[in-house]
């Protein structure tokens, strides 16, 4: 079974005094098809702990069982797209989620057999390329900017923010929603519309850093991503293979550097610091 933890290398970047080479753990995210029957009724990404749990609690809530015994039999299937929470069901349980799918246009189920449906939830970001380089201090400059755009947090305490900063104009867009995706989402297209390119600003979120959102920032184009919080493994991976530099952990006196740092660090201070050309996982 997966480890829902994984030890990566990173770079801590403070705003004075030397970068220094760190280790840090992050919480694994795998995608995770529920599957009711043989056939698959959604695919999560999750962490790979307390499955079974996982899966009977999604099915209560999603109302496709009325408790727990109408999951007949259970099983875990491990593959190299992901995991799938294979459930059989009594024939009661099994015939409403068959109504529920012949009634329901365009819900979650998904009608591809799990592996199909793992390989879509884990799709390559695209991958990026751009020349735009920034100092650690511009981390530290667009956190600073992003903190009083955030109308409707001030208002509610309860959303997420996604901005958008170049170099040149500063905190240029700003977007707000109750979820994380939404909130990015919504920046992506407000980005788009403005006829800017995405590889010529930084994305800053006030999330943590699922593979999601290192899918949602490199569609736009953008190859920095900076977020307040820690990413997953996955998203390290993802955000490697696709070419995008990934700041975490980012507070007002320090960030976290993880993949590609030569976008941030000039090569010498990347050397000192012991900065990895890649993400490298250690024991």
């Amino acid at each position: 079974m997966v480890d829902p933890v994984a030890r990566v290398r990173a770079v801590r970047v403070p705003l004075t005094g030397p970068a220094e080479a760190l280790e840090r753990a992050v919480p694994e995210e795998v995608p995770v098809a529920l599957v009711h029957d043989g056939t698959t009724y959604a695919v999560m990404l999750a962490t790979p702990s307390d499955l079974e749990d996982f899966a009977v609690g999604f099915s209560l809530t999603e109302k496709v069982i009325a408790a727990p015994d109408e999951i007949r039999e259970f099983e875990v299937v491990e593959h190299d797209e992901g995991i799938e929470l294979r459930m059989w069901l009594t024939p009661e349980a099994g015939g409403r989620v068959r109504e529920r799918r012949r009634l329901t246009v365009g819900g979650t189920a998904c009608g591809l057999c799990g592996v199909e449906s793992l390989a879509v939830a884990v799709a390559p970001a695209t991958r990026v390329a751009g020349e735009l380089h920034v100092p650690p201090d511009a981390i530290h400059r667009l956190l600073t900017a992003l903190g009083p755009a955030q109308e409707l947090s001030r208002a509610t305490r309860a959303t997420h923010a996604a901005g958008f900063w170049t170099p040149a104009d500063g905190l240029v867009a700003v977007r707000e929603d109750v979820g994380r995706h939404n909130a990015l989402d919504k920046l992506v297209g407000a980005v788009a519309r403005s006829g800017i390119r995405g590889a010529d600003g930084v994305v800053v979120v006030t999330s943590r850093v699922s593979v999601e959102m290192v899918q949602k920032t490199a569609a736009l184009g953008a190859t920095i991503l900076v977020a307040v919080s820690a990413p997953t493994a996955l998203a390290l991976r993802a955000a490697e293979a696709a070419g995008l530099t990934l700041v975490a952990v980012a507070r007002s006196d320090s960030f976290e550097l993880f993949t590609h740092p030569g976008r941030i660090l000039a090569d010498a201070d990347a050397d000192a610091a012991g900065a990895p050309e890649t993400l490298v996982h250690v024991a």
